[in-house]
């Protein structure tokens, strides 16, 4: 019985690994490219976030909010010409039986995707994607996501996009 245990417990966990390998390895091919930004935000980076003094209400909603996530990636490339591809590219990487879509937006030359991966009814992975005639966008927050709180945490980071999960509670 510890035996099934244990191999049930593993490839659970390789399930896990596997999808977030994918969206690394996705990463990982574009990393070394000077014409994309690449930015990574460890747990350690939103910990300091959280050692600092709030006054109002809000931003230690905020901080705690930041305290339990675990990590941020985006990677970023504007004036191409192949945005859409990308996009396409990115999003095939994304395994359809772990991620749910959230929300999908079309604005003019691009499209946007926000999707989730949950379990247990809690968050735990949260992807953004966006391609356009001539940029590409993705990010992956994964941790413990709130989502109510993910677009105020994207206006105090100045990350742009985000601000678009605003319009979840406004449709729902």
């Amino acid at each position: 019985m510890k035996k099934l245990v244990v191999i049930i417990a593993m490839m659970a966990s390789a399930v896990q690994l596997n999808a977030q390998d994918a969206i690394s390895r996705f990463f990982e091919k574009y990393a070394d490219d000077q014409s994309f930004t690449n930015v990574t935000i460890t747990s350690r980076m939103f910990g300091l976030f959280t050692d600092l003094e709030m006054e109002s209400q809000e931003d230690k909603e905020i901080m705690d909010a930041i305290g339990k996530l675990k990590g941020l990636k985006i990677l970023a490339k504007e004036d191409i010409s192949n945005g859409k591809s990308l996009y396409k590219e990115a999003l095939s990487k994304l395994p359809k039986a772990e991620f749910e879509e959230l929300m999908s937006v079309r604005d003019e030359d691009k499209d946007m995707k926000f999707m989730i991966k949950e379990k247990d009814g809690k968050i735990g992975e949260l992807v953004m994607l966006m391609g356009g005639d001539s940029q590409f966008f993705i990010l992956t927050i994964f941790g413990e996501i709130d989502l109510k709180q993910v677009a105020k945490i994207s206006k105090a980071m100045d990350i742009d996009g985000l601000d678009n999960l605003n319009k979840l509670d406004k449709n729902n």
